[in-house]
């Protein structure tokens, strides 16, 4: 734990409450970035999704994302601004299952935040699952969807 930071309790066992029209938001996005990876971060508040922030993929790669520094930058203010906080980040997966990789595992720079990936492996049918990604352990975090 860093200092000045609160332990938050029992995290790794919290669902996030999301509208089905930000899921909606996210796969829309994931479709338009094809046939590369899209991403973006997600302002909420107490465990409740609240808006979708889309990110350019500054790697513009089917295989990995970042974002930008000034980009992130930008966004955690406009979360911040927005009374929110950081609630998640997103990205998606073009031809494979909504499951971290190797390369988000180790990539993965914010503890508190659920890392959300939407996989178009079916893409009829995508897939939009939610995880906890700290110290390099992945845990599953139940998306209620509303």
């Amino acid at each position: 734990m860093s200092p000045g930071r609160e332990e938050k309790p029992s995290a790794s066992l919290a669902a996030m409450r999301i509208a089905q029209t930000l899921i909606d938001e996210m796969v829309a996005h994931a479709r338009e970035d094809l046939p590369n990876e899209c991403c973006g971060m997600v302002g909420g508040i107490g465990g409740e999704a609240r808006t979708v922030r889309r990110a350019a993929n500054a790697e513009a790669s089917p295989l990995r994302y970042s974002i930008d520094a000034k980009e992130q930058f930008r966004l955690m203010r406009e979360i911040e601004e927005a009374g929110e906080e950081l609630a998640g980040i997103y990205h998606s997966h073009t031809k494979s299952a909504a499951y971290p990789s190797q390369t988000d595992v180790n990539l993965a720079g914010w503890p508190d935040a659920v890392y959300l990936i939407v996989s178009l492996a079916g893409p009829e049918a995508p897939d939009v699952k939610g995880f906890w990604i700290r110290d390099g352990e992945i845990s599953d975090v139940e998306l209620l969807v509303e």
